[in-house]
């Protein structure tokens, strides 16, 4: 079955022997990514061109509006925790694994913030190894291993997918960004005749520039939109003012269908508009709203009164 003008980009079994979907094709030349977003929707050449399915007109009705409504590529997060499972046992100890049975993620931007030891990054890595990453980072064409330490929290999730796959993805881990570096000149010294993989992060070796300036050609040439992005506390290496730029970069991939999931302790990267935000406690998982996280009250307390704050901690 075709998966979808998105997904095959024309290229399906159905079609073969003509070369291209002439469906893929005509929505090409009305310059819309399938026929749900063409000004013409319904047309009568669709209905004779897939005449296959009654139900066409109503499923891509379905498929416009949720593609208009920038659907995330994982809408839900569901813990199958064993019955029989050890809570004195990592990573069934963790405060975030005894507390929700499931997530609903319906933000294009989702924070997952916390504590340190709530679990907030083995969630992210679970969700990310779940999902295909490498558990040390990057795409998932990615498969190195300098050391297996991951959880097998990722055994226990059942992620909830969209109507879309994304045609872009990355995990980024700050803890073991490095290793991604080496990874790619190692592969670089392949002799390929495809272009080299540095290329795509700017040109230039990650290792020769400072930890925050790859970071930051990481973000602004390795993200192509239309993906899905899980960030694990991406502002360890960025400045106050590079992490106001990240705002920004996010706002151009969101507009550009991509989702982002984030585990941060940044109060600047939670003020993102219309963010869910998920606080990480022993007892709970909040969704919470930003002017109510500890982050926030606690740099404005900190930035108000110095001194004060200083005074009673010294």
């Amino acid at each position: 079955m075709c998966e979808g003008c998105i997904e095959s980009d024309g290229h399906c079994k159905e079609w073969a022997e003509s070369g291209q979907c002439p469906v893929h094709k005509c929505a090409k030349e009305h310059g819309v990514q399938f026929c749900g977003l063409c000004s013409k929707f319904p047309c009568g050449d669709l209905t004779k061109k897939i005449h296959w399915n009654p139900n066409i007109v109503e499923h891509l009705t379905k498929l416009a509006y949720d593609y208009r409504n920038n659907k995330p590529y994982i809408s839900e997060i569901i813990m199958n925790r064993p019955t029989d499972a050890d809570e004195s046992v990592y990573p069934f100890s963790l405060p975030v694994v005894k507390n929700f049975d499931t997530l609903k993620l319906t933000s294009s931007v989702t924070f997952f913030v916390g504590e340190n030891g709530t679990g907030k990054s083995t969630l992210l890595e679970a969700i990310a190894v779940s999902y295909g990453f490498n558990p040390e980072g990057g795409s998932k064409n990615f498969n190195f291993s300098t050391k297996e330490t991951h959880s097998d929290l990722y055994k226990y999730l059942t992620l909830v997918k969209g109507i879309y796959k994304p045609k872009d993805g990355y995990f980024l881990r700050a803890e073991s960004f490095y290793n991604v570096a080496t990874a790619i000149e190692h592969m670089d010294a392949i002799p390929a005749a495809a272009p080299p993989i540095k290329k795509s992060y700017g040109g230039k070796s990650l290792h020769e520039q400072s930890h925050g300036e790859s970071f930051w050609s990481l973000l602004m040439n390795r993200f192509y939109g239309n993906g899905l992005y899980l960030l694990d506390e991406p502002e360890a290496a960025l400045s106050p003012s590079r992490q106001m730029a990240l705002l920004s970069r996010i706002s151009e991939l969101e507009k550009l269908n991509s989702q982002f999931i984030i585990a941060t302790h940044s109060p600047i990267l939670l003020a993102y508009p219309n963010a869910q935000i998920f606080v990480l406690t022993d007892d709970k998982i909040a969704l919470t709203p930003y002017k109510e996280t500890e982050h926030y009250i606690i740099t404005k307390q900190f930035l108000n009164n110095t001194e004060g704050v200083l005074k009673y901690l010294l």
